[in-house]
């Protein structure tokens, strides 16, 4: 079984996408275009995870959607085994790349690898970001997360007038998330 499991790249990434996304469901072109990969190849792997009681899926109209299965024997394990192999900034990721974020980063006291308890996160995103998710994340990994969100507009301007609290964020060592600056 764990041979089957983690013998495909593409399968490692539909499972993360999967398990740090209980509540959504998606159809297979969605999760090709999140994790930038080939539809047939996501589709297949869909249909392998499937068929090991991993992934379950629904059919609506003409489209099939796909969501982990949480009655899974192999759900609450799976789970943890993804979060802690992806560290914080790929759990980070995971949970972002839902959303229509532009780009993300942590900065601050983090991001210098001192040992603090409160993770500055700093996100450019037109549509609100999952703060519950995100929140739930950094917890996992015993951390508060301080969470900053503007849209793309508001960045622009802000960092045009050269903005003190922007400059002061952009300024700070970052671990890149999605997207640049």
């Amino acid at each position: 079984m764990l041979k089957k499991l983690f013998s495909s790249a593409v399968r490692a990434e539909v499972l993360s996408l999967l398990l740090n996304s209980t509540e959504e469901k998606f159809y297979v072109r969605e999760i090709a275009k999140l994790l930038e990969k080939n539809p047939s190849a996501v589709k297949r792997e869909l249909d392998n995870l499937e068929k090991m009681g991993i992934v379950a899926s629904e059919k609506v109209a003409n489209l099939k959607y796909f969501r982990a299965d949480e009655t899974s024997p192999l759900y609450s394990e799976l789970k943890n085994l993804i979060t802690k192999s992806l560290g914080l900034a790929g759990s980070l990721k995971a949970v972002l790349r839902n959303g229509d974020v532009r780009c993300a980063f942590i900065y601050g006291p983090y991001a210098e690898g001192k040992d603090v308890k409160t993770v500055n996160l700093f996100v450019v995103a037109n549509d609100p970001v999952d703060e519950k998710a995100v929140r739930a994340t950094a917890r996992q990994f015993g951390y508060r997360m301080v969470l900053v969100r503007m849209d793309e507009d508001e960045y622009r301007a802000r960092r045009k007038r050269r903005d003190k609290s922007l400059v002061g964020i952009l300024s700070d060592r970052r671990i890149p998330i999605l997207g640049r600056v």
